[in-house]
């Protein structure tokens, strides 16, 4: 393993000294990966103070002193080093009631989640693996250390990284594993909510239809939203799928980007309310798109998303049954109302969920072309499609004699004239048209 400078010279250091020093955790996994590794963990049977006194002459960062990591500073970084450690039960599911310094490596692999995380390599001890993580990975398992039910009540967020690990690397959990990681996963409402957001944010843009499916009850078990749409019949000739299976391919047919991968995740959580059946047995969900964007805010909002990803999340939503059109006056409208940012997203949308049915038919596919060259066209044109690019501003209209509220007002229906292209974006035409109303 080609190791950092910096990296390297903590190793010898420590070695030199006569204390034991490995590389630990993800870098090690995805060396045998064949994976270029970027975070370097070092763990030490050097005690914190010890690790102190080997690097006396070195900025120092000592946040984590108490749980055993010392943070050195050097040229190209932090690197973190760690003493060897066992721990004691987690009662709130993320911390433990005690640590305890311990001398041999083997222990300290102990507390690990997974066989593949649990595996220690040095330049000049070699690798420590004695939950065989190495033979794990090459047969594609994902195989908690220990008992699985020990690990993942120790720290419930160990079921979602699992599902990550899973996902990213192509690992099959062993049997065992897979039933803790779905019965334990209700203990996953303890956690804090930052901590949920933040591994779904990880895991969001590497799934797969597939692997939505298959982890789909403990998805639920953080988005409880979710769960009412496994296996719901939409009873309508557009939907060949299941409700959540519709969702599951709606995801993983947008692109990797997370506010299009949590609306794609969302968009449909309101049909459930608002499903009615008419007289010839036909579902339809009346008003859906509202009603999802207003669920999706209180799961976004509980989740503690940041207000920016909750914000376009929820408009992409709300408007993603708004049918969109070819048409220049109307999607100049559009255009002013969203943004280019937002319509372009909500044509991404629109594009998987007409093309996630299962039906087989084409359903309208071949307009988002035309709608996408129209609006290049529209753009192009560096056409007035906001308050900003209008001609005039407030101060014009102050000078006429406008004031207070009135001056937005006008502004505003000044806009929507040069949207419509009732009026050119020239400051001659818009003041006439202001002074003969």
């Amino acid at each position: 393993m080609k190791l950092p400078e910096s990296v390297q010279f903590c190793l010898n250091e420590l070695e030199n000294r006569g204390f034991a020093a490995y590389l630990v955790g993800g870098c090690v996994r995805d060396h045998f990966l064949g994976l270029k590794p970027h975070d370097f963990d070092i763990c030490t049977d050097a005690l914190p103070e010890q690790i102190e006194g080997v690097f006396e002459n070195f900025p120092l960062v000592l946040a984590g002193k108490k749980h055993g990591t010392v943070g050195v500073v050097t040229d190209s970084g932090v690197a973190e080093i760690t003493t060897f450690r066992t721990e004691g039960p987690y009662r709130d599911s993320r911390h433990p009631d005690w640590v305890k310094f311990v001398g041999d490596v083997r222990d300290d692999l102990a507390r690990r989640d997974f066989t593949v995380n649990a595996m220690a390599w040095s330049p000049t001890r070699g690798l420590a693996d004695p939950f065989g993580g190495r033979e794990d990975l090459k047969k594609g398992i994902l195989r908690a250390v220990g008992k699985p039910e020990d690990r993942f009540t120790e720290d419930a967020l160990r079921i979602l990284r699992g599902v990550r690990f899973s996902v990213r690397f192509s690992l099959t959990p062993e049997e065992e594993t897979r039933v803790a990681m779905e019965n334990l996963s209700p203990l996953m409402e303890n956690l804090a909510r930052e901590r949920v957001f933040d591994e779904l944010c990880k895991l969001l843009p590497l799934v797969s239809a597939e692997d939505l499916l298959r982890w789909k009850h403990v998805l639920g078990a953080v988005i409880p939203e979710l769960t009412p749409t496994f296996d719901f019949d939409q009873r309508s000739p557009h939907h060949a799928y299941d409700l959540y299976t519709h969702i599951a391919n709606v995801t993983a047919g947008v692109p990797a980007d997370l506010t299009l991968r949590w609306a794609a995740l969302l968009h449909d959580v309101g049909k459930i309310p608002t499903f009615t059946i008419d007289e010839n047995g036909r579902g339809h969900f009346y008003g859906h798109a509202g009603v999802s964007a207003e669920m999706a805010n209180h799961i976004l909002r509980r989740l503690k998303a940041p207000n920016k990803i909750r914000e376009q999340v929820v408009t992409l939503i709300d408007k993603h049954m708004t049918r969109l059109e070819p048409q220049r006056k109307p999607l100049r409208r559009v255009l002013g109302r969203l943004g280019e940012e937002t319509v372009f997203g909500l044509l991404v949308l629109q594009e998987a969920d007409m093309g996630s049915k299962g039906t087989g038919k084409a359903e309208e596919m071949e307009q988002f072309p035309r709608i996408r060259e129209e609006i290049r066209l529209i753009l192009e044109e560096n056409a007035c499609l906001r308050l900003k690019d209008l001609a005039v501003n407030g101060r014009d209209l102050m000078q006429l004699g406008y004031e207070g509220k009135a001056i937005g007002e006008a502004l505003n229906e000044l806009l929507a004239q040069v949207l419509d292209e009732k009026l050119p974006n020239e400051k001659d035409a818009l003041l006439a048209f202001l002074r003969q109303v």
